[in-house]
């Protein structure tokens, strides 16, 4: 087994921390890991990506071209990677920040309004685990097995006050029926 997924959208919407969570939590069941962030000099505002590449067997490049999965947290991370995604992969958007619908039809899409759900959790900053919430729920190769072990490493001492609130974002976008 062998999953490629990239995380996309502006800088300050978690997409380097979505990717490491999903990568410690791999590296927690013993699988190989790759894990890519990609920023621009901006950081807040600008753009931001995290390849990941999960897998029962080495890694040859972390480098991904055509991922099984794209998140896509802003219209113009849809814009750039929504062609990228290979043909029978899985495309998630943030529906309340993209307003336009994937074009492809031989990909799976979900449209979660994270960044809306996160505001009504009273969690603007969360709307990226609302995401990895759904996409641990859709993809069975990414389970909630070592999740609280994967978060209590990436959340880091001074924000341990919102490692619930992570898990109750990321269940919040589990439940939510697209």
């Amino acid at each position: 087994m062998t999953l490629e997924i990239l995380f996309a959208g502006f800088g300050g919407q978690g997409i380097l921390f979505s990717g490491k969570l999903l990568a410690y939590k791999a590296l927690l069941e013993d699988r190989q890991v790759s894990w890519l962030p990609s920023y621009g000099p901006e950081m807040r505002g600008g753009t931001a990506n995290c390849s990941v590449t999960i897998s029962d067997t080495p890694i040859g490049s972390p480098i991904i071209t055509k991922p099984d999965i794209l998140i896509a947290m802003n219209l113009p991370s849809l814009d750039k990677y929504e062609d990228a995604v290979k043909p029978g992969g899985k495309i998630f958007i943030d529906s309340t920040l993209i307003t336009r619908h994937v074009k492809r039809t031989d990909v799976e899409v979900y449209e979660i309004p994270a960044t809306m759900l996160a505001n009504e959790m009273g969690a603007p900053t969360l709307a990226n685990m609302v995401m990895t919430g759904k996409l641990m729920s859709v993809v069975p190769e990414i389970s909630r097995d070592f999740l609280e072990d994967a978060l209590h490493k990436c959340v880091s001492a001074r924000h341990q006050n919102l490692y619930d609130l992570n898990l109750k974002a990321m269940d919040i976008g589990a439940a939510y029926e697209c």
